[in-house]
């Protein structure tokens, strides 16, 4: 029968290791090393210098209750996971459509992390992925601390050659870059990530981008012992196996994966691996919220822990668009509207674009010609500088440049795309970053398919491209993704040919940083979340996709 060990967390258990991880009871003169010589010695291993006071061990703090399940929960059709395609200067991400992932005041709602934890060869990574295939959710990250080894100095190098370098000890790894990582996923901040190659023990060149989730799994052998870290994570499962399982599995793995040789192997598992799990990583078994035995092949234990995320997801579910739709009705527009003047010419153009009657091409005529006096009207709106330049009949003139050139243009696809020409226009060489979001057909929300930004968007005034914006949504979301990429809220400007009051007043009040330029705000819009009176379908319309019966 499949047993699964719970244990409560009561939050009162003192940290099994000082700040600087570890117990301050074995200094390093207790044991003392032999230039050359490995971290650890054979015998026992020792522990880093203290920089804080004695806590006690925990493990015999908890109590510890047993919980048995009469059957495991069948195993979910596995979800393609997100891949992720990168360029030199751009990064692009393709995904399985994203739904909201914050409120409708545009705040974020944190994802639920998940800390995994055990022996080498425990199977935490087989844990690990039957929680993702069962929870068959596209949008779950997984995080290894194998990542984040420290880079080696050419003298470590030397020893793990020699399987003399213990990559098992707590300084072997880099917390200080773990803990920002991980803090910056769970604030949906993107995030690059090492590639640690385990044959030629260094980081690669490339990294990994990764970007956002609701779900997020942290496993390693050390995913407790840093109390930052740990704080991190709202559930703590750790992976208990038998140590000849472990050592069996660690042999394998090792000679057939990483190229090594049997009497390596044992070396480094006998002077090492064993005496570091005995007095780092076991110690941590007593943070644990659930205690896994057997790993991977322990069905009852992943089935609870996969109903608990799924009721957590369930949990930070959001249903954005009817209500932003009905929100702040009645109120006055926001200061940080803009609206192009609307004169005769301005007025003769909507009434080609909004009559259902103009051909298709005078539909796409008269639409760039209004677009590009709304991305003129919005480049207007810029910080200027003063300046002097000499005309060619050697007269100075005082005049105007625009004072940054650190400008980027971001189209929500598809209808956003159709003013990029007119942006291009007007500013010479200017970046395009993509976006798509789509609407799903069953809930109506908006979800993210993919992105492609410049890597160093952050430093640049974005112009956020939609051609028309009815409850908002979708403009959130783009405004949302920029903001995660660590674009300043006040260097975001959202571009529209048409907006409805509705969209213009969810996107100021989530974000009133943000300025907002649109060539006309209509009242309203109907119960198929179109503007009224509107254009009907803008990208339908231009790109003559629109159906025969469309109303």
């Amino acid at each position: 029968m499949d047993l699964l060990v719970i244990i409560p967390n009561d939050g009162g258990d003192e940290w099994p290791f000082s700040d600087s991880g570890m117990d301050s009871n074995i200094t390093e003169s207790d044991t003392p090393r032999n230039e050359g010589e490995a971290p650890l010695s054979p015998q026992f291993p020792p522990r880093p210098p203290s920089a804080g006071s004695q806590p006690k061990s925990p493990r015999s703090r908890r109590q510890r209750t047993l919980s048995q399940s009469a059957a495991a929960k069948a195993a979910v059709t596995t979800t393609n996971q997100d891949f992720i395609l990168r360029t030199k200067e751009q990064k692009t991400f393709y995904t399985a459509g994203r739904p909201p992932w914050y409120n409708f005041s545009g705040q974020h709602v944190e994802p639920f992390v998940i800390g995994i934890c055990g022996g080498s060869a425990s199977g935490k990574t087989t844990v690990t992925n039957k929680i993702i295939e069962s929870l068959g959710h596209p949008w779950v990250t997984l995080l290894s601390m194998d990542s984040f080894y420290k880079v080696l100095t050419e003298k470590q190098h030397h020893q793990a050659a020699k399987n003399e370098y213990n990559f098992d000890h707590p300084d072997a790894f880099d917390f200080e870059l773990l803990r920002k990582t991980l803090q910056r996923l769970k604030h949906f901040k993107s995030v690059e990530v090492p590639i640690y190659n385990f044959i030629t023990h260094s980081r690669e060149t490339k990294t990994k981008t990764m970007y956002g989730a609701n779900v997020i799994i942290f496993e390693g052998i050390l995913s407790f012992y840093n109390q930052e870290i740990c704080s991190l994570l709202d559930m703590k499962v750790f992976v208990d196996t038998d140590s000849d399982i472990r050592l069996a599995r660690r042999l394998r793995r090792d000679i057939s994966q990483r190229g090594r040789e049997l009497e390596g192997v044992l070396k480094q598992y006998s002077t090492f691996v064993k005496p570091s799990f005995e007095h780092y990583i076991a110690p941590l078994m007593a943070h644990a919220d659930i205690i896994v035995p057997r790993g991977g092949d322990n069905e009852v234990a992943i089935s609870l822990i996969v109903q608990h995320v799924q009721t957590q997801l369930q949990l930070r579910g959001f249903k954005l668009r009817p209500i932003l739709a009905t929100a702040q009705v009645d109120q006055p527009l926001p200061n940080s509207l803009h609206i192009l003047p609307l004169t005769p010419q301005v007025r003769g153009l909507h009434t080609f674009i909004r009559n259902k009657e103009t051909p298709r091409d005078e539909f796409i005529f008269y639409s760039r010609r209004l677009i590009r006096l709304t991305i003129e009207f919005a480049l207007s709106l810029l910080p200027f500088k003063d300046t002097v330049v000499e005309t060619p009949q050697g007269v100075s003139y005082q005049g105007k440049r625009i004072a940054t050139d650190k400008i980027v243009g971001v189209s929500v696809l598809r209808a956003g795309e159709t003013m990029e020409q007119a942006l291009s226009e007007v500013c010479k060489d200017i970046r395009i970053g993509k976006i798509l979001i789509q609407n799903n057909i069953e809930t109506g929300e908006p979800e993210l398919y993919y992105l492609r930004l410049p890597r160093d968007i952050k430093d640049y005034l974005v112009i956020l491209m939609d051609a028309t914006v009815a409850t908002g949504a979708a403009a959130m979301m783009a405004i949302r993704v920029l903001l995660d990429h660590d674009v300043p809220e006040e260097n975001i400007l959202v571009a529209s040919l048409l907006m409805a009051a509705s969209g213009v007043h969810s996107i100021a009040y989530a974000f009133p940083r943000v300025r907002i330029v649109s060539s006309a705000v209509d009242p309203e819009i109907n119960e198929k979340f179109f503007v009224k009176p509107g254009i009907g379908n803008f990208g339908d319309r231009y790109f003559g996709t629109e159906p025969p019966n469309e109303v």
